[in-house]
């Protein structure tokens, strides 16, 4: 088994495991800020028991993004320490950042957020959660700024073979930096939507059938699910428009990401978008592959008119041969890829479908979304059984999509770590191969992948359990009725984010 092979497996499964939690976290951080500024100045009690309910699944996923994450950043020196020492210098600067508000600023607001409930003020208290939501969001900006870099290097200079940092204000305003970013977010925000939509939409149901039509619950379930299912809207449109900027970006900086993307092996003037292949999509001559497309849409989508050119596999694969060589460089860190030849091309599959997948599910999301908010309109209430059922599946959706979006963009730049820049200093590229450590062996680090799997495994159930139980409490979970005797008789150990409460 390849050291090599074995780290990227590693590599994928707690980054894809991470990215998880981290959607949920910046899009709910900031709702239930709203939910609590709505409650501040309207004095509406529906309001304070959403910002509660809600805010308690938020600390749990919040807890879980913490512990998962710090992982990620041990990596670099266990097991990537050759791409750490070529990328360190300007990796520290954004990392440095990402750590001090991400673990300062971030952490310490949400702390005076959950122990200040009735000992601070409530704007003071309110402020808490804003800092800590927005600081959530420029940890992510951070982090993306630095996976940017990687994707399309900027702000450096090339110094006895390593890229030396000359503009971190280059770094922080990189186009790709910029389209990611607002593409991340704006899924963070359409998970945070279907995600209220699919409880509410239980809640309600459920209320519909046990309780009396002046439940004061069903406010809170109503407006959660209209507001969760605006959220999914507004949040899916801005996904379509930056995930269209992002694109044309990659048809820019990677045309080989996004020539896999679509299985384009041939170059075509206009180029077609291919919506749905059958065959064989492995082979970069793309012999037997049929499929369903629509004419000139890809050179829409690449340049913005219906008829530009747009560059296949194999036409692209000669360019970077004649750029940067048929064969590897015949050096030890390269291992048993040392001279061999260089495959350009990414995995098709997994490039093609994966794009499929994350456009798939972030459609059948928006229609959950859309679905709801026509069942709910002028103060309807959903009577049927089939759709809290549906809105529950649907919360998996954008997770799916994130997920199949970040697979798409990593796996796509292969077999670069660090992506060559068109424009940028010649010379400044990593091959992936050359990035693993070069201390350490392949049974070493699949030792640790399969504790990491083990305890991410657990970490998993956990994180089920807590947000299953705390959902299904509902309202009554974070705010009991005064005089209840269950509640009175409940001990502090039944509840581990009562002192919050």
């Amino acid at each position: 088994m390849d050291v090599l092979d074995v780290a990227r497996w590693q590599f994928a499964i707690t980054t894809v495991y991470h990215f998880l939690m981290v959607p949920l976290t910046i899009g709910l951080s900031i709702v239930v800020a709203v939910m609590q500024t709505a409650w501040v100045r309207t004095g509406k009690a529906h309001y304070l028991a959403m910002t509660k309910f809600w805010g308690k699944l938020m600390l749990v996923n919040f807890a879980m993004g913490v512990v998962t994450g710090i992982v990620q950043e041990f990596q670099f020196g266990m097991t990537w320490s050759a791409y750490s020492r070529f990328v360190g210098d300007v990796f520290g600067a954004p990392l440095a950042m990402e750590g001090i508000v991400a673990f300062m600023v971030e952490s310490t607001f949400l702390g005076l957020w959950i122990f200040g409930w009735e000992r601070l003020p409530k704007r003071v208290h309110l402020a808490c959660l804003w800092a800590a939501s927005l600081a959530s969001t420029a940890s992510a900006y951070f982090i993306l700024s630095a996976n940017s870099w990687m994707q399309h290097p900027v702000g450096i200079e090339l110094v006895d073979g390593r890229p030396r940092l000359t503009s971190i204000w280059a770094v922080l305003t990189n186009n790709t930096a910029i389209a990611a970013f607002t593409h991340t977010v704006s899924g963070g925000f359409a998970v945070a939507g279907t995600f209220l939509v699919g409880i509410s939409a239980w809640h309600l149901w459920k209320k519909h059938k046990l309780s009396a039509v002046d439940d004061p619950d069903r406010k809170v379930w109503s407006a959660s699910l209209r507001l969760g299912a605006w959220i999914g809207m507004v949040a899916f449109a801005a996904v379509a428009l930056t995930g269209d900027t992002q694109g044309k970006l990659m048809f820019q900086q990677q045309p080989m990401k996004m020539a896999a993307a679509e299985a384009l092996c041939h170059t075509e003037a206009p180029a077609s978008f291919s919506i749905f292949a059958y065959g064989d999509v492995s082979r970069p001559d793309c012999e037997n592959v049929k499929s369903i497309t629509v004419p000139a849409l890809l050179s829409f989508l690449a340049h913005n008119d219906f008829s530009t050119e747009v560059k296949g596999v194999q036409d692209l694969t000669t360019l970077y041969e004649q750029k940067y060589g048929h064969n590897y460089p015949v050096d030890p860190s390269l291992g048993a890829l040392s001279g061999q030849p260089i495959d350009y091309v990414p995995d098709l599959p997994v490039t093609y479908w994966g794009f499929r997948f994350m456009i798939g599910f972030g459609a059948i999301a928006a229609g959950a979304a859309l679905l709801a908010l026509w069942l709910t309109r002028r103060g309807r209430v959903p009577r049927t059984k089939w759709f809290p059922r549906l809105a529950l599946l649907s919360i998996a959706t954008p997770f799916l999509a994130n997920s199949f979006g970040w697979i798409f963009t990593e796996m796509g730049r292969q077999p670069f770590v660090v992506v060559p820049n068109p424009t940028g200093v010649d010379g400044v590229f990593m091959y992936t191969a050359q990035a693993v450590s070069p201390g350490v062996s392949a049974g070493q680090v699949l030792t640790s992948l399969i504790a990491l799997t083990v305890v991410y495994g657990v970490l998993a159930v956990v994180e089920v359990f807590l947000l299953v139980r705390y959902a299904k409490a509902g309202v009554a979970g974070v705010m009991p009725p005064p005089g209840d005797g269950d509640a009175d008789q409940k001990k502090p150990d039944d509840d581990v984010l009562a002192f919050a409460y």
